[in-house]
C-alpha cells in the first residue's frame, strides 16, 4: 500500500525539481516577427543560451544565421539589448540593434518585446519563448 504513495511523492518532486532548473530566463529559441509596421513583417527566430558568465545567441539559425555580438540585461527592469552584424534585404551588410523588455517572466513562454533596427530600417518585434 505504501510502494504507490511513494512512487507518486518520488515522481512529485522530480518533476518540481526539474521546472525548477530552467535556467537562465533569456535561454531558449524565441520566434515572433519584427518589422516597421503592422502589414510590413518579417519572421524572426532567435537562440539564446547562457554559458555561466554571459548570454550567447543567433538570429535566424540556419545557412543565413547572423551571430550576435553582444547581449547585455538588466535586470532591476529585465530590459534585454542585442546588437550584431547582418545583412539587409539587399544583402549589403547592415547592423542589427535590438532593445526589449521581457513580459511575463514567470511563463515558459514568456515575450521579448521592442525596437528593432536593422540598417536604415527600423521597427518594433515581438518575440516569444518556445
Amino acid at each position: 500500500m505504501w510502494r504507490p504513495v511513494l512512487v507518486l511523492t518520488c515522481l512529485i518532486a522530480c518533476q518540481a525539481r526539474f521546472a525548477a532548473q530552467e535556467g537562465h530566463p533569456l535561454t531558449g529559441t524565441w520566434s515572433g516577427d519584427w518589422g516597421p509596421s503592422a502589414t510590413t513583417r518579417r519572421h524572426l527566430t532567435v537562440v539564446l543560451e547562457w554559458d555561466g558568465s554571459r548570454v550567447t545567441g543567433t538570429i535566424n539559425p540556419g545557412p543565413d544565421a547572423v551571430p550576435i555580438g553582444s547581449v547585455s540585461v538588466d535586470v532591476a527592469s529585465w530590459t534585454v539589448r542585442l546588437e550584431a552584424d547582418g545583412k539587409d534585404e539587399s544583402g549589403r551588410p547592415a547592423h542589427i540593434s535590438a532593445e526589449g523588455r521581457i513580459e511575463d517572466l514567470g511563463s515558459i513562454h514568456r515575450r521579448l518585446i521592442g525596437t528593432w533596427t536593422q540598417g536604415g530600417t527600423k521597427g518594433d518585434f515581438r518575440l516569444t519563448r518556445e
